[in-house]
Formats: C-alpha cells, structure tokens, sequence
C-alpha cells in the first residue's frame, strides 16, 4: 500500500489540465473499515494536503458523528476522491473531478483493502461512478433510496455548506438518513 500512495502521490497523467499543478491527496490502509469516496479536493485541501480539511470536512464529521482522530486514522478510515487534486474553479464552483483517477486508480486501491465494511458514496460523480445503472435519476432521489444500497455502500449528498438550501428542502435527509448513517458506522465498529 505505501508503494502505491506514493505512486500516486507522485502522478502526473492530468497535469496539463491542472492550474494549480498536481498535488494527489488522499488517505488510505490496507485495514480501512469504511472507505469514504468523495468528489476532489478543493482550493483549501489542495493547499493543506489534507483530505476533507475543510467546511464540508466538518459537516461530514458531525453527519458521522466522528472525531477528527477517527477520521483522520487510515487504518479506520480511507479518504479517496473521484479525482485526486484539485481541478480548479469553474462558472459556478470547483470543476468536477478529472475523469482519470478513478478508472487509473481506484481498482488498484481497492485491492489493498480487504477488511472494508461500508463505502459512503459522496454526490454526483462517486454515485454515477459506482452505482451505474442501480443510481437513480437525481441525486435526490438516490438518497432518498440509501437503503437499497446497504449494507455495501452509503449514499450521500455532498456535505458542502452550499448545499444547506438542499437539506433545508429535504428535512427527511437528517431525520433519516443521518441517523441511519451513525447506525451502520456503528455496526462497521466505528
């Protein structure tokens, strides 16, 4: 796994489309119980290097109801975005995750990680990515489906302060998804 991080660490395959240069940041071990999948860093990971070490980096910590110790502990929990750095700013917020990551990447992660009990599914990209044709047609509706996609993996909204007018349409989001997601990080030994 050690070898494999720095590989990555140290790709360049998109780095002519990259502004602000490549700079992979992720969080992984060949113990990680969940795996969280995410969208890509942004402006502030990029600069920090530390996945989620942002706002929506603690609203997804309150969602699960972990310490910033848990979180941050690779052998608890494995941070891997769609796209491992930054793509930069586009029209209306961050470009979406460049589409070589996943498919250059991910399979070979996924092979070092044999003891991984759940996978939270974070917005758009991770969904269509991983759930194919099972995804629905909005996002919306997908979350509003999160039990057809346990016990292996868990959907959710992108915990991004922009998207508070989301959860303020959707009450159902933290009267029940929320609560079921602690229960089965809990029953995941976390």
């Amino acid at each position: 796994m050690d070898e494999l991080l720095e590989d990555i660490k140290n790709c360049k395959a998109c780095a002519q489309h990259l502004e602000f240069g490549p700079n992979p940041v992720l969080s992984a071990h060949p113990d990680s119980k969940i795996v969280v999948i995410g969208q890509a860093p942004g402006a502030v990971v990029h600069q920090s290097g530390i996945p989620w070490d942002d706002k929506s980096g603690d609203n997804l910590r309150q969602w699960m109801q972990v310490s910033r110790d848990t979180f941050y502990n690779p052998e608890q929990i494995a941070l891997i975005p769609m796209g491992f750095c930054y793509p930069g700013k586009g029209k209306s917020g961050d470009l979406p995750p460049r589409k070589e990551c996943a498919p250059l990447w991910h399979h070979t992660l996924w092979e070092q990680m044999k003891e991984v009990k759940l996978t939270l599914l974070i917005g758009t990209y991770a969904q269509q990515y991983y759930l194919q044709e099972q995804r629905k047609n909005t996002l919306t509706e997908t979350v509003k489906n999160f039990e057809e996609y346990l016990p292996k993996y868990f959907v959710l909204p992108h915990p991004s302060p922009r998207n508070n007018i989301w959860r303020a349409k959707n009450p159902w989001f933290d009267k029940q998804v929320i609560p079921r997601l602690r229960e089965e990080l809990k029953r995941c030994g976390l």
